[in-house]
């Protein structure tokens, strides 16, 4: 006999998260400042950055194996904790007042590379805490928390910098991860592994996976394509809003009517789950394109906040929606590898598209690059539904999920 999962792990993830959502918005915040009012240059910005980056793509996959082999709480816990010390080590870092740049991106590195299994075990847990039929729920509460913490706690990270400096900024950051460990440790739900075959294989069986489905891998695809072109827009808009639509302050108004548009996306998919996720989901994506496109007609400042927060609305309905999807329609044995291929596509192809925006704005003009990485992206984005599987999944509304005896997840 099974029984549905108790709320209260759910609770328990869903405020861990929040704050550490809310901290991690301390930490670009203050390493900006503290390496640019250092005397440090943009360049060495870039690379503490790309440090984060690199290790976060290069652990992904390994991460996705090891969530899958042991308990996704110890996984998270670990990565919390170990994200706390590279947080503490960082901020001693700028409050002793060091200057090794190589220093700086190994503890950047160790940062990244935490996060790469954190992410794919987090994808793990999410769907062991709730019945099947409130995992669309589940998810949409989990992307309003995300997106207020991203709305706040820039805001506060800004005036937390100005007043107390930027390492208290990553001491704040460093508490945020423990309390999330510390809320992932209290809960309690079995967790079934994988049997171990080696990571080699196991690699190909998530792979495997993603193949197997019609809809996983053309999503993956489209996900790629649509990435790379939104890796050239986030530049390139950035270059716009600054130079013709206001500056900072602009940039200020776009950010906050982005997150205002997320909030909104996420409390739709909340009070209108759809019984079709991808069917409803992908078409949502497309509107991003607009939000792409008003920068360079009408290329009015009214008009790019109006399409940001129609775009990212529908961008956090999306998500919310793919994430039911992958609960649903991957075998939880496999997720955290499935999720990991999915981390992966998105985080290689963001950074091309960012070292390609300035070249070929260079060569054909920011605004017709601007144009055509907005088609791109709509192209991508109605692609998946040429594909049968992703007009027919369907979401899973009546079987609870199973709940074992219980056993420490931490």
């Amino acid at each position: 006999m099974t029984s549905s999962p108790a709320p209260s792990g759910f609770r328990l993830l869903a405020v861990g998260q929040g704050l550490s959502w809310f901290g991690d918005a301390f930490a670009p915040i203050a390493l900006a400042v503290a390496v640019l009012a250092g005397g440090g240059s943009a360049s060495e910005l870039g690379l503490v950055l790309a440090a984060t980056m690199a290790a976060r793509l290069a652990g992904t996959l390994v991460g996705g194996v090891w969530a899958d082999r042991v308990s996704p709480g110890r996984i998270m816990v670990a990565s919390d904790v170990v994200r706390a010390l590279s947080a503490l080590g960082t901020a001693g870092y700028f409050a002793t007042g060091q200057d090794s740049v190589p220093l700086l991106c190994g503890l950047a590195a160790v940062t990244g590379g935490a996060a790469a299994f954190f992410g794919p075990a987090f994808v793990s847990l999410r769907p062991l805490l709730v019945a099947a039929d409130r995992r669309h729920a589940a998810n949409a509460t989990l992307n309003i928390l995300q997106n207020s913490a991203f709305i706040l706690g820039p805001a506060a990270a800004g005036v937390f910098v100005a007043w107390a400096g930027a390492p208290w900024a990553f001491v704040v950051n460093a508490a945020s991860f423990l309390v999330s460990a510390g809320t992932v440790a209290a809960i309690r739900v079995d967790a079934p592994r994988a049997a171990r075959v080696g990571l080699l294989a196991e690699l190909r069986e998530g792979w495997h996976e993603v193949t197997s489905r019609s809809w996983l891998l053309a999503g993956l695809l489209a996900a790629t394509a649509y990435h790379a072109a939104f890796g050239a827009v986030t530049v390139l808009v950035d270059v716009i809003a600054v130079r013709d639509l206001g500056g900072p302050t602009a940039l200020g108004w776009i950010s906050a009517a982005s997150g205002a548009g997320g909030l909104v996306g996420g409390l739709l998919a909340l009070r209108m789950p759809p019984s079709r996720p991808l069917f409803v989901g992908w078409p949502c994506v497309a509107l991003m394109s607009l939000f792409a496109a008003a920068f360079a007609w009408p290329g009015h400042l009214a008009a790019v906040i109006g399409a940001a927060v129609v775009a990212f609305g529908g961008l956090m309905y999306f998500s919310v929606c793919w994430d039911t999807a992958l609960q649903d329609g991957v075998p939880h044995s496999v997720l955290a590898r499935v999720s990991s291929w999915d981390i992966l596509t998105s985080f290689v192809a963001i950074p091309a598209g960012n070292a390609l925006a300035g070249p070929l704005a260079h060569t054909y003009g920011t605004g017709r690059v601007i144009l055509v990485a907005a088609v791109v992206m709509a192209l991508a984005s109605f692609a998946p539904m040429l594909v049968r599987g992703s007009r027919e999944l369907r979401r899973t509304t009546s079987v609870p999920a199973p709940e074992p005896a219980l056993a420490t997840l931490g």
